[in-house]
């Protein structure tokens, strides 16, 4: 076969042969990544319950990391800056979720069990059986469903900034949100990014989305105490000190996950729960080496057999 080497590189599972062309452009990749800086992505778009569901798939090896943003953000504006690191060593793949992005909006209502089918409909398009999942407010509580209804797919799992009731959030968010025009993000990045990049670039279509994020999961109930407990996946928590989450619902959220212990007698549980200072929930990820380090260090550490029998 003329022009063709037999180098060959992964791409969700399937092996492919690489030309000459592409060869030397995988070794500028990775000068790029000795010095810290991030190849370009692959990108896609998956055909799933009436969406062009936008994705990006980074790195390689390992089990693959899904994440998933909030509300109102993107890929790029939510991970853009941790994608480096946490690509480095591991398979990334992350999604724009109805509306968001690159992703089109259709007339349905944004909540939580209609975005996890759309996340279950992009890894069936992929071909991946299991990952890791790394959701922000949002993109939590769908990595939370996900947990909670589809075990076999989640190894590991971080939540980020979200409750799994209602009564622990402080208030004062969702309701903001609820009032939200884009009057009021005149200016900002959201509003510039969404103009910039949606298949639907105006204001229409903007005001559209923010009165979805307003009804978002309207009357959820949110998971029972026995749902959270029964999760199969070791477990990180993260949220800010000064965060929408109530720092004693977070705490209850780790003891349901097994955590709250003497480490020094008990062990250091699989379950775990980080709070980052000074942060609230808009700049819950914004403390980039931070976040990285809580982050991989949970990922790439060993779950702790038999963990799940000594969980409340």
């Amino acid at each position: 076969m003329r022009g063709v080497q037999k180098t060959s590189r992964q791409h969700c599972g399937r092996t492919r042969l690489i030309r000459n062309d592409e060869r030397r452009e995988l070794q500028a990749e990775d000068k790029l990544m000795d010095h810290g800086i991030a190849a370009a992505p692959e990108t896609g778009y998956a055909h799933v319950n009436g969406l062009r569901m936008y994705y990006e798939l980074h790195g390689a090896g390992g089990t693959p990391l899904l994440l998933l943003h909030g509300g109102l953000f993107d890929i790029e504006q939510q991970f853009g800056a941790l994608l480096p690191g946490l690509s480095a060593g591991r398979r990334v793949i992350a999604a724009d979720f109805q509306g968001h992005g690159r992703t089109n909006d259709t007339e349905r209502p944004l909540n939580t069990p209609s975005l996890a089918s759309d996340v279950i409909g992009l890894l069936e398009h992929l071909g991946v059986t299991e990952v890791d999942v790394f959701g922000f407010s949002v993109g939590g509580a769908v990595a939370l469903h996900l947990a909670v209804n589809r075990p076999d797919l989640v190894r590991k799992l971080i939540v980020s900034s979200v409750s799994f009731q209602p009564d622990g959030d402080r208030g004062g968010n969702a309701e903001a949100v609820a009032e939200m025009t884009v009057d009021m993000i005149a200016g900002t990045p959201m509003e510039q990014r969404y103009l910039a990049v949606s298949p639907h670039p105006d204001h229409e279509h903007l005001q559209g989305l923010l009165t979805k994020l307003g009804g978002y999961d309207a009357g959820s109930k949110g998971w029972t105490d026995d749902e959270i407990r029964g999760i199969a996946a070791p477990t990180l928590i993260t949220v800010g000190d000064c965060d929408m989450v109530k720092l004693e619902h977070a705490v209850r959220f780790l003891q349901l996950r097994g955590g709250d212990v003497n480490g020094d007698f008990d062990g250091v549980p699989a379950s775990q729960l980080a709070v980052f200072p000074g942060t609230t929930h808009f700049f819950g990820l914004a403390r980039t080496g931070l976040v990285q380090d809580v982050v991989t260090t949970f990922l790439d550490a060993p779950t702790p057999s038999g963990w799940q029998d000594q969980r409340p």
